[in-house]
């Protein structure tokens, strides 16, 4: 039986994907007491990128957007892998979004808006955290965007 959380992705259209593999030497997630923390997640579906190149060049504002979106699903996917239950998280706590960016494109905090307004949709005031959005020159893979989440979970 879905939780609250996993009903309300399915109402939003949406299917908490299968964990995305580690590309290099490290977990997708770890936790650390109540704290879940992930890896920075790529806008991956079924095993690779969609889209690649810098936004404000090859990749268009609202495309990354969407695909922050993405990797914000992987993130849950992710943080449910420890927690065993989305239902379980007490508060998003930080939000930490890379943007591949051409040279002049200042627009991240809009590009990494995508991961942040999806997990407001799914956790409502669960979803609201502390964010920082910043512009680097490439992302493994020649991703366009990279997302880390900090989640707090109810104790065991």
């Amino acid at each position: 039986m879905a939780g609250v959380v996993e009903s309300k992705l399915a109402e939003l259209g949406l299917t908490l994907p299968d964990v995305v593999p580690p590309l290099a030497s490290y977990q997708p997630a770890v936790r650390s007491g109540v704290y879940v923390y992930t890896s920075g997640q790529l806008p991956m579906v079924d095993g690779k990128l969609a889209v690649t190149g810098k936004v404000g060049a090859e990749v268009t504002p609202d495309e990354a957007k969407e695909l922050a979106k993405t990797c914000a699903l992987n993130a849950l996917a992710a943080v449910k892998s420890l927690a065993g239950d989305l239902d379980r998280i007490v508060r998003v706590v930080k939000v930490v979004g890379f943007v591949a960016s051409a040279s002049d494109f200042t627009g991240q905090p809009a590009v990494i808006n995508g991961a942040s307004e999806l997990l407001g949709a799914v956790l409502g005031d669960k979803g609201v955290h502390a964010r920082s959005a910043v512009g680097v020159a490439v992302l493994p893979l020649d991703a366009p965007v990279e997302v880390e989440v900090q989640v707090e979970l109810a104790e065991d």
